[in-house]
């Protein structure tokens, strides 16, 4: 059964905001809106009656601060989630936010391909949480990056080096079923020689992705054989 959608509150004041920021979220799959809050007691009272899994919460309201609305939510261990979309750029305000547990943190004005980030990160977060299970290292560091969909142009990568062909072997070892290849395995697996497949292996050793180790046989030259660093 599908863990989507994300049930998402919206607690800003200004209705033109809150309308566009409806409208960011409506963009994305997985997402869906379950309220809109135009003051800090709208916000607590839908907090406590929706139960959201997220909330995109504004700092600056007429009759106070977003952020006493999240302490509250703290003390009495609301389970929703919080990204802070605020025009407040002060490190005092960045740091009270992080003690409080925001997921991110967004400088108004917001332009969508910003929003977008935001929201995809917590989207692959929130799927991995309802997964259960433990984690390894790399599924953390996963979580805590940008989402793939939207990095930037990758860094320049040596002569030989194809960012594709080296996507392609990089997958081969994020799948748990392998435990180590040769670089004639790697390649078959990805459609390129054996001579190839091993130029981007050992590429991946120097980047610290990958390692590697000779294993000795009954007969015949050991063969090296890569895979990934825990």
């Amino acid at each position: 059964m599908s863990i989507f959608p994300i049930r998402l509150l919206i607690v800003e004041d200004d209705q033109r905001i809150s309308e566009l920021h409806r409208r960011f979220v409506e963009k994305l799959e997985g997402f869906e809106v379950v309220g809109v809050a135009n003051t800090i007691a709208e916000g607590d009272e839908m907090v406590e009656l929706l139960g959201p899994d997220l909330i995109l919460l504004d700092l600056f309201f007429p009759e106070g601060s977003g952020m006493d609305l999240l302490r509250r939510m703290r003390a009495g261990a609301a389970p929703s989630d919080v990204i802070l979309i605020t025009a407040a750029r002060e490190i005092g305000a960045l740091q009270e936010a992080l003690r409080g547990g925001v997921f991110d943190y967004l400088v108004k004005p917001v332009y969508f391909n910003r929003f977008q980030e935001a929201l995809l990160k917590y989207r692959d977060y929130f799927e991995r949480m309802q997964q259960g299970g433990r984690l390894e290292q790399k599924d953390i560091d996963q979580l805590f990056h940008a989402h793939p969909a939207l990095e930037e142009t990758p860094r320049s990568l040596p002569k030989g080096i194809d960012p594709l062909t080296l996507k392609k072997i990089r997958q081969i070892f994020e799948d748990p079923a392998v435990a180590d290849l040769s670089a004639e395995e790697a390649g078959k697996r990805v459609g390129v020689s054996r001579i190839t497949a091993r130029r981007y292996l050992e590429f991946l050793i120097g980047e610290g992705v990958l390692a590697a180790d000779l294993i000795y046989g009954v007969v015949g030259r050991p063969e090296r054989r890569y895979f990934r660093k825990s």
